[in-house]
């Protein structure tokens, strides 16, 4: 069952705290909570079909920025629910916001954003986001228009 704070995430990753997640302190690493993040996005890049446009044109997506707000620490064993979504998509960017949620709290314990960019892989220069990558995100979303301000950051 998905966690009432997730509501409003299209994609929710389940994952269990591994003991090798831990840091010095006993507490999931500030690092590891970076891969939680990225593999819950990697869900999502999945299912708007980002990572095979990258694989069959070269057209994919490149992290700009991340960032992170500790709320309480994660020990294990633990089991987490993250959630994904678009907040924000410009000419060539989207941003997501990214929720992690410990069953151990039952509360959020991390939040997170990540500013990925279209890369051309090939030409290795980003480009424009992709017209089916945009219309699949507001799809996903249920945007019935993109929220994008099209300026640049």
């Amino acid at each position: 069952m998905t966690h009432p704070a997730l509501v409003g995430f299209p994609v929710v990753y389940n994952i269990d705290v591994g003991w090798s997640d831990l840091d010095a302190f006993d507490h999931v690493s500030n690092l590891v909570y970076f891969r939680y993040f990225q593999d819950a996005r990697l869900v999502y890049l999945h299912r708007i079909g980002w990572l095979q446009l990258k694989a069959e044109t070269g057209l994919g997506p490149i992290v700009k920025s991340t960032a992170a707000k500790y709320r309480k620490p994660v020990k294990y064993p633990d089991h987490l629910q993250i959630g994904v979504r678009a907040t924000e998509m410009q000419s060539d960017r989207v941003t997501f916001e990214h929720r992690l949620i410990s069953q151990t709290w039952d509360a959020v314990a991390c939040e997170g954003t990540a500013v990925l960019v279209s890369y051309d892989y090939r030409h290795a220069t980003k480009c424009p986001l992709p017209a089916t990558i945009r219309r699949a995100i507001e799809v996903l979303e249920g945007w019935s228009q993109s929220p994008a301000s099209d300026s640049q950051a």
